[in-house]
């Protein structure tokens, strides 16, 4: 498969960028297969080695089309010590947190046993990933923050992890994926959102995951492509539901954070919310407020990858009904579609939200001082 594949910024557009920034989707790699097995019970190194984890059970390894690494990352992104991208702490530095004067990288890591059906290795994999976070990146470079990985098809599982990670600053955030074996809405994920209101974490919501269905209402499509636009419907179906099931009015100090599936749709789902909502609001009267008010108030952004509309002037629009509050910069680092810090804004941004928008915003969700 061929993919445009983007290449190091040469320095004098690193250089663009002299403020500190925030990197809220960073992606961490493993080294090598085995490199999570000190941080696994034994019986699950004899497991792997057995019976390994059945193709449709995997967050990368199910049906979704597939970026085919090393493809899904930069070609200039191999660590000159071996592995793959993004498996180096020191490249990571080098290549990027140090150039760009990355002052908070939150990391969300991928392949990680979400949505594997055997929801006791689910949970042993993630809970694995959450040590292995702290041990090989947020323990040495304090400007890197770890996302707590959960078994989300075991909401008490996943409730149990969020409390053992609670007030281990190593933490930012819980990490979910946007495709599941039902909309997040359902109840059987609110013991997640139980725990993470009482933690006082954000929860971030990927792009990817694999719940079974399609990965489109229609069926499946034919090309990556397809895939990748499919990321935005994804998440407009986790959002619908996540709203009209009561969760924010259910937990209203709960926060969230959609990842690299854009937020250009973010207004058009909201007017049509509301307009439905207005002629049926009796099917749904747990719900106090309009739809786009829940949205607005609990919903964040990040913005790889941003929409690039012709008119600059449309994209401002876009960004002034979400509120520049409300957008978080990320990289995608070390993926093919990264997007250079000092590229992204265009000119006529005031200082304040270009401030806002770099570094602010994620210091303020995320409790940063």
């Amino acid at each position: 498969m061929n993919i445009q594949i983007r290449e190091r910024p040469d320095a004098a557009a690193s250089a663009g960028i002299k403020t500190a920034i925030a990197d809220c989707d960073i992606h961490p790699a493993r080294a090598t297969k085995d490199e999570l097995h000190p941080y696994l019970a034994k019986r699950w190194h004899s497991h792997l080695e057995t019976f390994g984890v059945h193709p449709y059970q995997g967050m990368m390894e199910g049906p979704p089309y597939p970026k085919a690494q090393p493809n899904a990352s930069r070609r200039d992104a191999y660590p000159p010590e071996g592995g793959p991208q993004g498996s180096s702490l020191s490249f990571m530095q080098k290549q990027h947190l140090d150039p760009n004067n990355v002052a908070l990288g939150v990391l969300n890591p991928l392949n990680t046993g979400q949505g594997i059906r055997n929801q006791d290795l689910a949970a042993a994999i993630c809970s694995a990933i959450n040590d292995w976070q702290i041990e090989k990146w947020t323990s040495k470079d304090s400007r890197l923050k770890g996302s707590v990985v959960v078994a989300n098809e075991d909401g008490v599982a996943a409730a149990a992890e969020i409390r053992r990670r609670a007030g281990d600053t190593n933490f930012v955030q819980v990490l979910l994926l946007s495709r599941n074996v039902e909309p997040l809405g359902q109840r059987r994920y609110w013991p997640i959102y139980e725990a993470a209101q009482e933690a006082g974490l954000p929860i971030g919501v990927h792009a990817f995951g694999f719940g079974g269905n399609p990965i489109t209402a229609s069926g499946w499509p034919s090309y990556y492509i397809e895939e990748m636009v499919g990321h935005s419907q994804c998440q407009q179906t986790a959002l619908a539901s996540l709203v009209l099931e009561g969760v924010f009015e259910r937990f209203p100090k709960l926060k969230m954070v959609m990842v690299e599936a854009g937020f250009g749709w973010a207004p058009s789902l909201a007017w049509r919310l509301d307009k439905v909502f207005a002629r049926l609001h009796a099917e749904v009267p747990h719900l106090k407020r309009k739809p786009s008010e829940y949205i607005r108030d609990h919903i964040w952004w990040t913005t790889q990858p941003m929409e690039d509309p012709e008119s600059r002037d449309h994209l401002f629009q876009i960004i002034e009904w979400i509120g520049w509050d409300k957008l978080l910069f990320a990289t995608d680092y070390p993926h093919w579609d990264y997007d250079e810090p000092s590229r992204v804004l265009p000119a006529g941004v005031s200082d304040a939200n270009r401030q806002a928008f770099y570094l602010d915003n994620a210091k303020q969700l995320y409790g940063i001082a």
